[in-house]
């Protein structure tokens, strides 16, 4: 099993306060020959509507090197992932987990916002110390 994000456990956290359960502390997909690991798995079920949202949630600090090595990166693991779930678990919808500080350096610049839009990557946006979900980007 691979290493945890340095913040999992705040997104994690985040989740809860929103009332999600966690379903998988590191979901596990087999696919095509090969074993994935996306950080959290989780569900919501909305009572007035009697249906069930289930999320996997790729979760990235971009505290290791360059933004955009670590971008790259983390584009082509939702794209991975996106395509085993699709097969998998296609009811599970995959979101990119970014913290705020990020998000305000970086998701506001062209090149990120256009491969956001082209290969329509829905992210959520968290803060650090609140333990908070910012924004949903579906």
């Amino acid at each position: 099993m691979p290493a945890k994000d340095v913040y999992h456990d705040t997104v994690k956290n985040a989740l809860i306060k929103e009332s999600w359960t966690i379903t998988s502390d590191q979901l596990f997909i087999h696919f095509g020959g090969f074993d994935m690991y996306i950080d959290l798995g989780a569900e919501q079920v909305f009572v007035a509507e009697k249906e069930e949202q289930k999320i996997a949630i790729e979760v990235k600090s971009f505290v290791s090197g360059p933004f955009i090595s670590e971008f790259h990166t983390a584009v082509g693991q939702v794209m991975n992932y996106r395509s085993a779930l699709k097969r998998v678990d296609p009811e599970r919808v995959l979101y990119l987990a970014v913290p705020i500080d990020i998000y305000q350096t970086y998701f506001t610049r062209l090149l990120v916002q256009t491969v956001i839009e082209d290969y329509h990557i829905k992210y959520i946006v968290y803060h650090v110390e609140k333990e908070e979900i910012i924004k949903w980007q579906t």
